[in-house]
């Protein structure tokens, strides 16, 4: 049971009553009219116990997006329904400061009939996103009391990573093509799989003669290639500590997810075969044996709910993951971070075993703030950050080069420009049939 505001403003008025006859008269001449007010207006409202609720609406939604999600109220009781509903969720399915009023309903429903509200929902973080509880408030038609109650309605809005590098996808498929030989400027394929024979044309590179093909026809034939198909691309999302840093508004964790989703929508368009690992000290999310359109999904599902742990991560548990899930040659792409320690003392230990069967490129998220700080001067406290900023950027360039060295591939860039350049690295080891 609730008490409502016009109740207690009534006995502040029935004070004064009481103020002009003083003793048990007064306050009874004020009380027990109040008191009937109160239990009359309970026996009128709507029962809450009796109401059916149900949902349904949007399942999932991508990081930025809303979710509309209704709730469907079916009235049993012969008494009309006047209340106030709140649809409880967690704080992140809304933005800063809207929760109180996205969340409130006012409600009036006749008896046996039903009424449906749509909530609508703006997360701010992925990942799964699942109702409270429905609190409903039915009024009494004096509105003095109510009776309160809650229900508990499941539902869960999945929420996905928003993919903002998706926009990079048209032009990396366009260049994707030319490598294919498949462009309107009939570019010849640069691959280093034979794919056909045709006629020499003026500017062809001479080495493509196919000297034996011509020995059997009148004109000079030529080879035409194309890139490396149905190749094993493992995608490693190393989830430690050094993955929980912000770079800007982001963790180095989601801006490393959005690049590995652009690698998967082009890879699988370009024929090959896309898996991925989620690893710290344990395996946090995999995903095996997807081809084709399935990949992409697949991928989004599986990294939705990643958080960064704030543990070391085991290099030595992730390597024998990695060698186990990728048995045959593969390209290995590791998003990881460049700091001298843990490189120094957990990656480059084990990357022998990794390069020596498999083509290895570090993914790494950098911070262009840094460089913004190895630019001041004027005061003395900005000359230290200068010179803290540029020794953090001599020792992420001197582990780049380690890194190098040992055959890897490496890729830094900050969050917007990661997924390209690395969309770009992928393109250049197919061309160079270094898959």
């Amino acid at each position: 049971m609730a008490i409502s505001g016009r109740t207690v403003l009534l006995a502040a008025l029935g004070s004064l009553i009481v103020g002009l006859l003083p003793g048990w008269h007064g306050v009874l001449a004020v009380l027990l009219p109040l008191l009937a007010g109160v239990g009359w207006d309970l026996a009128r409202a709507a029962p809450v116990r009796h109401l059916r609720l149900s949902r349904a609406g949007s399942t999932s939604a991508r990081l930025g997006e809303t979710a509309e999600v209704q709730l469907l109220v079916t009235n049993p009781s012969r008494r009309p329904l006047r209340a106030d509903l709140r649809d409880a969720w967690p704080p992140s399915a809304w933005q800063p400061g809207a929760a109180y009023a996205a969340a409130r309903h006012t409600l009036a429903v006749p008896g046996g009939e039903r009424r449906r509200l749509t909530t609508v929902l703006h997360p701010t973080r992925r990942g799964d996103h699942r109702a409270v509880r429905v609190t409903i408030r039915s009024h009494g038609p004096l509105g003095l009391a109510a009776r309160q109650g809650s229900h508990a309605v499941p539902w869960r809005v999945r929420v996905l990573p928003p993919f903002t590098s998706r926009r990079h996808l048209p032009a990396k498929l366009a260049r994707l093509r030319e490598l294919d030989g498949r462009t309107t400027l009939l570019t010849r394929g640069e691959g280093t799989e034979f794919d056909s024979l045709r006629d020499y044309v003026p500017g062809d590179d001479v080495r493509s003669i196919d000297w034996r093909a011509t020995a059997r026809q009148s004109e000079v034939a030529v080879r035409t290639w194309r890139p490396e198909r149905d190749r094993h691309l493992l995608l490693v999302l190393d989830t430690g500590r050094t993955s929980a840093g912000r770079v800007g508004d982001i963790p180095r964790l989601d801006a490393a997810m959005d690049a590995a989703l652009l690698l998967t929508a082009l890879a699988t368009r370009a024929g090959d075969r896309v898996d991925l690992l989620a690893f710290d000290r344990t395996t946090r999310a995999t995903v095996r044996g997807r081809t084709g359109t399935d990949a992409l999904p697949a991928v989004v599902h599986a990294i939705t709910a990643l958080e960064p742990e704030l543990v070391e991560t085991d290099t030595r548990a992730m390597a024998a993951t990695t060698l186990a899930q990728a048995p045959r040659r593969a390209l290995l792409l590791l998003f990881t971070g460049l700091d001298a320690a843990p490189v120094e003392a957990g990656l480059l230990p084990i990357l022998p075993r990794l390069t020596e069967r498999h083509t290895v490129l570090v993914a790494a998220v950098g911070d262009p703030h840094v460089g913004e700080l190895a630019e001041q001067r004027g005061t003395v406290a900005a000359v230290y950050r200068a010179a803290a900023a540029a020794q953090h950027q001599a020792e992420r360039r001197r582990t780049a080069h380690q890194l190098r060295a040992m055959g890897v591939t490496v890729v830094e860039a900050p969050p917007a420009e990661l997924p390209p350049a690395l969309a770009d690295a992928y393109l250049s080891l197919k061309a160079a049939g270094k898959l």
